[in-house]
């Protein structure tokens, strides 16, 4: 219970505007960054002289968005680079053409915020491709966004200062709630069960990003790529767009705003802190290193070291679910 109560009342956030470094010449991609905590990041790291790519799928909001972030005071002055991708994570047959725009555009990708992501949609609702929306869009989109542009990080990692090319993928606390062993298979299909709750079915998705940042860090840190997973904290942003007036009620009375969330993000994304120790590390709020919750942690260790391997089982399973699609 401590360790929920210190992510729900965290202490105030160590790293922050002022801590951060001028990021010219640095090329970023935040998903979901319209409004809300990938806004917010997507705001500070420009006002940080960074080129960042506000990937979203609705070309409109992102022209705001890049304008109030242009025009606002904390980007008024800023020698960085603001540019819209589209992007649809819930459609994985048009992910390979966004993610070939941005390579057309860019020699190097030195941060991915895989920010974007549904919470608790309309009982049954589908990505086009016919997953679950919650899995599709948190996990199997940005796990094939990713793929794609890997070739790309991997090339940026091996002239870039170590530990400065960053993955980021955003889990939630939730997880710590999602059933033990974190993702529930079904043994005939080999695939994640849909849930009858879209509430359980969004923290085994974030569960699903927790893996996937652990898995990566397995994977690619040899390569110099430091991959990590972070509860960006409870804040009041679009992801409750589908909640009841009640539970927006409850949640206004302890939700701190978005800024908070990018700060989280932020750490992960650039803290000095972050070394290749802590490669595949968890973040909490509102940036500091968590714990990973108990029943999840045997989940995250391969069968021939011990564990359940469901982790890998995961990562197998986007593999296959993506594979069509590259």
């Amino acid at each position: 219970m401590a360790p929920a109560l210190g992510q729900i009342f965290p202490p105030n956030p160590t790293f922050v505007e002022k801590d951060m470094p001028d990021l010219t010449g640095k090329v970023i991609i935040v998903t979901g960054a319209t409004s809300g905590v990938g806004f917010n990041t997507a705001s500070i790291l420009y006002s940080k002289n960074a080129t960042v790519y506000i990937a979203a799928r609705s070309v409109d909001k992102a022209r705001t968005a890049i304008n109030e972030i242009q025009t606002s005071a904390e980007g008024a002055h800023s020698r960085g680079r603001l540019s819209f991708l589209q992007l649809d994570l819930s459609d994985l047959a048009s992910i390979k053409e966004s993610a070939n725009r941005f390579l057309e555009q860019e020699d190097r990708l030195d941060i991915l915020i895989h920010n974007a992501g549904v919470m608790t949609p309309p009982a049954g609702s589908k990505t086009i491709t016919g997953h679950d929306l919650e899995m599709g869009t948190n996990c199997l989109g940005p796990f094939l966004f990713n793929k794609l542009l890997l070739p790309l990080i991997q090339r940026t990692a091996a002239t870039a200062p170590a530990g400065s090319v960053r993955v980021v993928w955003l889990s939630s606390m939730l997880a710590s709630f999602a059933a033990t062993g974190g993702i529930i298979f079904d043994d005939e299909s080999d695939s994640p069960k849909v849930l009858s709750d879209a509430m359980q079915n969004y923290m085994e998705s974030k569960v699903g990003n927790m893996f996937i940042a652990k898995e990566m860090a397995k994977r690619y840190g040899g390569d110099g790529i430091l991959s990590l997973s972070v509860h960006p904290g409870l804040m009041r942003t679009e992801l409750q767009r589908h909640n009841s007036a009640i539970q927006s009620t409850v949640m206004g009375w302890i939700f701190k705003g978005p800024r908070y969330g990018a700060y989280s993000e932020l750490f992960a994304a650039l803290s000095p802190e972050v070394t290749e120790e802590k490669n595949g590390a968890y973040i909490i709020p509102w940036g500091r290193f968590g714990p990973i919750p108990c029943h999840l942690q045997k989940a995250l260790v391969s069968k021939r070291d011990g564990g359940t391997g469901t982790a890998e089982r995961f990562w197998a399973w986007c593999e296959k679910e993506t594979a069509p699609y590259l």
